[in-house]
């Protein structure tokens, strides 16, 4: 049997469904025969050897690495789905009401449950819920929107996530029992991807404050916001090792805006104590990438997704 037929029916079956993308291809000049094919893979940053764990015909994003280092969690099209790190069978997530996910999600550090955000039925808009790991009813935290999960502080008590307000995108935390959020940047134009350092002190994000998009970091309460890249790259979601020593990211071309799909892409990744940017691996992707953290518990393997256009 073809390989992207026994795709498209494994698929089918786990409830992962593959697009539609022979409009989206002849629009990006590819063979109108040519469809999009997700890998999920793993790359050792010590000796760069890659481990392929998971491809289908379609679209899959953003994989989190679960605490105890035996699966990898990702979301395909609007819900979510767990996977051993050596392959195999793929089994969703009951989300309950919550299918339109986006790949905003993250797992607390006990592992016990997992924090998503959802397009709300009534508006379409993204809001953040957190239940169960193994699945379960959501609880909403964040009644307003949208707003898009990126950090969860090691203790597990808030979160952090990018939302718009009167019109402009920033970063803002909110304890995980709800209540009031709290406002840490005003600057002009965006801040997005806020995520916690293992150790509790920092947020790192990135901001398109300077001209070009770079990664920060701040204090918890939003105070002492630095610059940690200054390149000719757009730098995008920051994602801190667990022993605390380095960051990973995805950098696009300085031409190209937001952090769109389907581009030319680098991972990149540097020590936090005044490192400088190493090229990882060049590759196919951007949007879905590595949009989630998705270091490995030991701080030796990275998660990520890949894509490529093929013949049929």
């Amino acid at each position: 049997m073809n390989k992207l037929l026994l795709s498209v029916l494994v698929m089918g079956l786990l409830g992962c469904q593959s697009k539609d993308y022979s409009k989206e291809v002849q629009e990006k000049g590819e063979e109108p025969d040519s469809v999009l094919v997700s890998h999920l893979e793993i790359i050792d940053i010590m000796n760069g050897e890659r481990e392929s764990v998971y491809s289908l015909e379609g679209h899959f994003e953003a994989p989190n690495w679960t605490p105890d280092g035996k699966e990898l969690i990702y979301n395909c099209n609007g819900r979510l789905f767990r996977i051993p790190i050596e392959g195999g069978k793929s089994k969703e997530i009951n989300t309950d009401f919550a299918v339109k996910c986006n790949n905003d999600h993250l797992i607390s550090s006990d592992g016990s449950k997992i924090a998503i955000s959802h397009h709300s039925k009534e508006d379409n808009k993204s809001r953040i819920y957190i239940l169960p790991v193994k699945g379960g009813i959501p609880e909403l935290i964040t009644p307003n929107a949208p707003s898009y999960l990126h950090g969860w502080t090691p203790d597990g008590g808030t979160l952090a996530y990018c939302a718009e307000r009167n019109g402009n995108y920033d970063i803002y935390t909110i304890s995980i029992g709800g209540g009031k959020e709290r406002r840490l940047t005003d600057a002009v134009g965006l801040d997005d991807g806020p995520e916690y350092s293992p150790d509790g002190r920092y947020i790192y994000f990135n901001s398109i404050r300077t001209g070009t998009m770079q990664i920060w970091r701040m204090d918890l309460d939003g105070s002492n916001q630095v610059q940690i890249t200054d390149d000719d790259y757009q730098n995008w979601f920051a994602h801190i090792s667990p022993d605390n020593t380095k960051m990973v990211y995805v950098s696009y071309d300085k031409s190209v805006e937001g952090h769109p799909a389907n581009k030319d892409v680098l991972l990149r990744i540097q020590e936090l104590e005044d490192g400088q940017p190493e090229v990882l691996l060049s590759l196919y992707g951007g949007q879905g990438t590595i949009n989630v953290p998705s270091w490995s518990p030991d701080s030796r393997k990275i998660a990520f997704v890949r894509y490529e256009f093929v013949n049929e």
